[in-house]
């Protein structure tokens, strides 16, 4: 990430900026590529074009975050000034997000899946994580989003915080919609207790 700081920052603020945010996200990646290997088989699964429906935002939303430059000027002005505070806050966020998402991952164990499925012997999870939201993976992909939109400080990272809570609604709608055909009252039930995305907030 190439981060706008002002000058005269120390130097392990350099190292930080080359490296850090790359380490957080490829870690999460390979955790996440690693740990698909071993989930129960699919009973149902999305189209590939639902897929892509929400895929395809997430794609553009880290364009925007990592490429060196846009090409919409406005999106690389500052929404913040330059300080090195921003750039300790959003690493801060960013790995409790993906540290939080991770949480959720093992928590689920083999009944996650990357796309919208039901699988074959489907467990309702509503413990650890899920007891704080219904989506907690989401919750944390979210905050790790914000965490790297605030250390870039433009308002392309705005702009790719709010793609992402777009697709992120976008696709629980529907899981909600299967999870409620599948689970029935459960579901319903758990719903009524928990929030959907975000403790407290939706």
């Amino acid at each position: 990430m190439e981060w706008n700081r002002q000058p005269g920052s120390e130097p392990i603020v350099d190292l930080a900026e080359t490296y850090l945010f790359a380490v957080m996200w490829l870690g999460w990646a390979f955790y996440w590529w690693v740990s698909a290997r071993n989930v129960k088989a699919n009973a149902r699964r999305e189209t590939l074009a639902s897929r892509l429906s929400h895929i395809v935002p997430l794609l553009i939303a880290g364009m925007l975050i990592w490429a060196r430059r846009v090409p919409v000027p406005i999106l690389e002005e500052r929404f913040l000034p330059a300080a090195d505070w921003q750039f300790w806050v959003g690493a801060a966020l960013t790995a409790a997000g993906l540290l939080f998402a991770v949480w959720a991952r093992v928590h689920l164990g083999r009944n996650w899946s990357g796309t919208v499925t039901v699988k074959e012997g489907h467990e309702l999870i509503t413990s650890g994580p899920y007891a704080l939201d219904r989506h907690p993976i989401y919750t944390g992909l979210l905050l790790a989003f914000v965490g790297s939109a605030l250390a870039r400080g433009e308002w392309r990272g705005v702009l790719a915080v709010v793609i992402v809570l777009w697709s992120f609604l976008h696709k629980l709608r529907i899981e909600e919609h299967w999870m409620r055909e599948t689970f029935g009252e459960a579901y319903q039930s758990y719903s009524q207790r928990v929030s959907a995305l975000a403790p407290f907030i939706f």
